[in-house]
């Protein structure tokens, strides 16, 4: 799997969830150790509910998996996901460093904006 331009929406749901603090701590918290979503609300001053919002957000986004074992859900993250956030944000720095490698269009384009 991997986040490119061909799939605009999978890309909206992983930055969509990597934009919010408390999803970044337990995407964290997962890729270190597999946890339980139960441990994992201890963490936190909200409601186990919450939590497994949270949780549903980033499993939505393929940042992390379930696996249900007995009476708990285990959480684990995905370092695949990781990396596809990585390759398209690499595909942006390289259009923007292809932009800064050509000055003189850069400079056109201000003087540009400064005429209007």
């Amino acid at each position: 799997m991997v986040v490119l331009k061909s799939d605009p929406r999978r890309a909206d749901r992983l930055f969509h969830a990597l934009a919010d603090a408390t999803r970044r701590d337990i995407l964290q918290r997962c890729l270190h150790d597999e946890s339980s979503i139960s441990k994992l609300a201890t963490h936190y001053s909200m409601s186990f509910a919450a939590v497994q919002k949270h949780v549903a957000v980033l499993e939505r986004a393929e940042l992390i998996t379930k696996e249900r074992r007995g009476r708990e859900q285990l959480v684990r993250g995905s370092g695949d996901a990781i990396h596809n956030a990585s390759v398209l944000l690499q595909q942006f720095e390289d259009v923007w460093r292809h932009r800064l490698d050509q000055p003189s269009e850069v400079l056109s384009e201000i003087q540009r904006e400064e005429e209007i």
